[in-house]
């Protein structure tokens, strides 16, 4: 199977869809280009890494599963994602709290990890905030961060799909991104 990185950037929506109709490829690919970032949310949230590892996995055997709830227009897949993957260690946490609070493993939790309502409308009014925010930078650089973020490519596909310099992808992220901080400070 072709390296995201050797196919252009990845249409990591087009994936899901693909996933929610059974196509085991492509969820190996998003498999591929995701794990290693939630693996990483899960380590900065607190986890070790073993246990990272076996959330990570939990967390894709969810997306596996219901791929066909993922609705785009209420959040990115990567959203959606990480809100399982959150969701998934805050159930682990309290599995542990009640084994050791009550001395026996707490029936299973509900299997429900779409994100709430308070979660997705929290998630929509901070992309509508971004979003604003972001139309206050040079058109040069809400174009990098428009494919890097929204559209979730990577780098060297930003690069080729702008045709410039991986350098000067960076560069504009890294202004866009202290524009961006200073622009959402004011709101």
């Amino acid at each position: 199977m072709p390296k995201p990185s050797d196919t252009g950037p990845v249409e990591i929506g087009q994936l899901m869809s693909r996933i929610a109709a059974g196509d085991r490829a492509a969820f190996a690919a998003l498999f591929q280009l995701a794990a290693p970032r939630v693996k990483a949310y899960l380590v900065r949230l607190g986890s070790s890494s073993a246990a990272a590892e076996e959330l990570t996995q939990d967390v894709f055997l969810t997306v596996w599963r219901k791929a066909d709830r993922f609705d785009p227009a209420k959040a990115g897949v990567m959203t959606w994602i990480f809100v399982i993957a959150r969701n998934r260690r805050i159930d682990g946490l309290r599995r542990e709290a009640s084994t050791v609070t009550y001395g026996t493993t707490p029936p299973e939790a509900a299997d429900d990890d779409a994100p709430s309502a308070h979660d997705q409308a929290a998630t929509t009014q901070s992309e509508q905030r971004v979003r604003q925010a972001i139309t206050q930078l040079p058109p040069d650089q809400q174009a990098v961060i428009s494919l890097s973020y929204w559209d979730e490519a990577a780098h060297a596909a930003i690069a080729q799909t702008l045709n410039i310099p991986l350098g000067t992808v960076k560069s504009r992220l890294r202004l866009a991104l202290m524009r961006l901080r200073a622009v959402m400070e004011d709101l």
